[in-house]
């Protein structure tokens, strides 16, 4: 990195300030959110799945995630997810993270289940449960588990009911997962336990109605959430930061309040959890936006910050910022406000790779110039300011 691009830390916006969780420092809170693109085998990460997440360590975000990685291959959604349940998956791991931290960006990944939510079709080739017509063509479908014998969304197939021995395995599970992720060196860890995935799925009073000691009042549904915490809080680093991301409310009659959240955040925080990642929905139906869809409602910008929001104020957990975070400004005043200490982008980093460097040179306009963008990019675009270009009428 060039002098002028190290002026940036001393910055004058929130946007490129730095921040730091346990030992590792992120140089900006810009975050590449999670990301399932739906292309690996086996879950194994190829080529795809690196020039993805090496655009945005390029483009200087602060800190990058890999999708989330499933503990074993029953908690894929499709046939087409990453793993983390063998050995076999970490070399392609390895080699994104090196890449990922060599640009100056803070190497991250999540881990997750997702439940009920398993063996089904990927979202481009129709969403639905997996069946015949796709096991003609080498993608069967499987018995996919969840804390009740109840599908997960209409017509999705029906779990099987996870026994008291067949959690404890999957508490196991997430607890390898995480040594494995730890020994491909990422630095910054993340549990999904949100979106109806199998965590939040256990948590939500419409997921749960099991009777046992992993049901009934909040306490029992929260119960297999703190185990899952404990676990990975065990396995991985005691200097690098552990995240979840919790679907905050449910947003349907008799569901998860922001109430419960509070509670669980502040149990989640005595385990060693370091920040919560707000985002919200998902529970009984085919994705965190299906009841949005279903109203025919538009979503609105930053519709789930005010969650992050209330989370940070109330339990003075550090929380990180989702939902339609569009514009560099936007960004800005979320961090301004206090409403969350980073932001993460999804769709708009897919439309705008570089969105970071943009948002530099519109935050940043002495210390954020096209010395902060890679030398070989930046001398480019330098040079053809130097030059000037006429309008071609």
């Amino acid at each position: 990195m060039s002098a002028a691009a190290s002026d940036l830390a001393r910055p004058r916006s929130a946007l490129f300030s730095p921040f730091e969780l346990r030992g590792v420092r992120f140089p900006n809170r810009v975050v590449i959110s999670p990301m399932q693109m739906y292309l690996g085998r086996e879950g194994m990460a190829n080529d795809w799945h690196f020039q993805h997440l090496a655009k945005y360590a390029v483009a200087r975000a602060g800190c990058v995630f890999t999708e989330v990685l499933c503990v074993e291959p029953r908690g894929r959604n499709t046939h087409w997810d990453l793993g983390i349940w063998s050995d076999a998956h970490v070399p392609p791991l390895v080699r994104i993270r090196e890449f990922v931290e060599s640009c100056g960006a803070v190497p991250a990944a999540q881990i997750g289940h997702c439940g009920g939510k398993a063996s089904r079709q990927r979202p481009f080739d129709g969403h639905g449960p997996l069946g015949a017509a796709d096991a003609a063509r080498g993608e069967p479908p499987w018995t996919p588990v969840g804390p009740i014998a109840e599908p997960s969304a209409p017509d999705y197939h029906l779990p099987h009911e996870l026994t008291v021995a067949e959690i404890a395995a999957l508490v196991d599970a997430f607890g390898a997962g995480t040594r494995r992720v730890a020994g491909a060196g990422f630095r910054f860890l993340e549990v999904h336990a949100a979106h109806g995935y199998l965590i939040h799925s256990f948590y939500s009073p419409i997921g749960n109605r099991r009777q046992d000691g992993y049901g009934g009042d909040r306490r029992g549904r929260m119960r297999f959430a703190l185990e899952v915490a404990e676990a990975v809080r065990g396995e991985w680093p005691e200097d690098r930061p552990l995240s979840f991301r919790l679907s905050c409310v449910d947003a349907v009659d008799g569901g998860w309040e922001m109430e419960d959240t509070m509670v669980l955040a502040r149990e989640l925080r005595e385990r060693g959890v370091d920040a919560i990642d707000c985002s919200s929905r998902g529970i009984r139906g085919a994705t965190s936006l299906a009841n949005l869809e279903a109203a025919r409602r538009p979503a609105r910008a930053g519709y789930q910050v005010p969650y992050a929001e209330a989370l940070r104020h109330e339990t003075g957990i550090p929380t990180m910022a989702v939902g339609l975070i569009l514009t560099p400004g936007q960004a800005e005043r979320i961090l301004v406000r206090g409403q969350a200490d980073l932001v993460l982008l999804a769709r708009e980093a897919l439309f705008d790779p570089h969105w970071t460097l943009r948002a530099a040179r519109e935050l940043e306009p002495d210390a954020g110039g096209w010395d902060f963008w890679p030398p070989s990019w930046g001398w480019w675009l330098a040079q053809r300011d130097r030059i000037g270009v006429e309008p071609d009428d």
